[in-house]
């Protein structure tokens, strides 16, 4: 199984790549782990943020295989624990689809990313910058592994 994690935007803070690298080492030989960076489409004064969305709904698809499983990452997504997104890896594995996670850029997900979407997860209620939900994911992508291996989970 293949992971990659399909991100708008390319320059990040230190501390995000920083944190993103951090837990991306921990998984990438595990999972076959990927962070693929995506161009934020240039945002043209007096043009709607949907001209952008689509753009960069345009360059996340074309990185989609058509048999991957594809999650889209939005706030009004379905929210799952830790330990569910361990049994969800544990699914990918044994179905031998790759898992392709989508991140939008500031302004989110556009209608087509959605569409094309198997499921979609919030991580939380809030909205949270997107840098930040890299990280997270990241984090949480290592700590479902690491429940999965058998380490010790601090909920259980």
């Amino acid at each position: 199984m293949k992971t990659r994690l399909l991100s708008v935007g390319t320059k990040m803070a230190d501390w995000v790549v920083a944190g993103t690298e951090h837990y991306s080492k921990r998984i990438e030989r595990e999972m076959n782990f990927s962070l693929i960076e995506i161009p934020l489409a240039k945002r043209i004064k007096n043009q709607s943020p949907a001209v952008g969305k689509a753009r960069e709904a345009a360059a996340l698809l074309s990185q989609i295989k058509p048999d991957d499983y594809v999650v889209a990452l939005d706030v009004k997504g379905r929210t799952i624990s830790t330990a569910q997104l361990a049994d969800k890896l544990r699914a990918f594995r044994m179905s031998g689809k790759d898992l392709a996670l989508l991140l939008g850029g500031p302004d989110g997900l556009d209608s087509n990313c959605m569409g094309r979407a198997d499921e979609s997860w919030s991580l939380s209620a809030l909205t949270l910058p997107h840098p930040l939900v890299r990280v997270l994911v990241t984090e949480q992508l290592y700590r479902a592994m690491s429940m999965i291996n058998g380490h010790p989970y601090h909920r259980e």
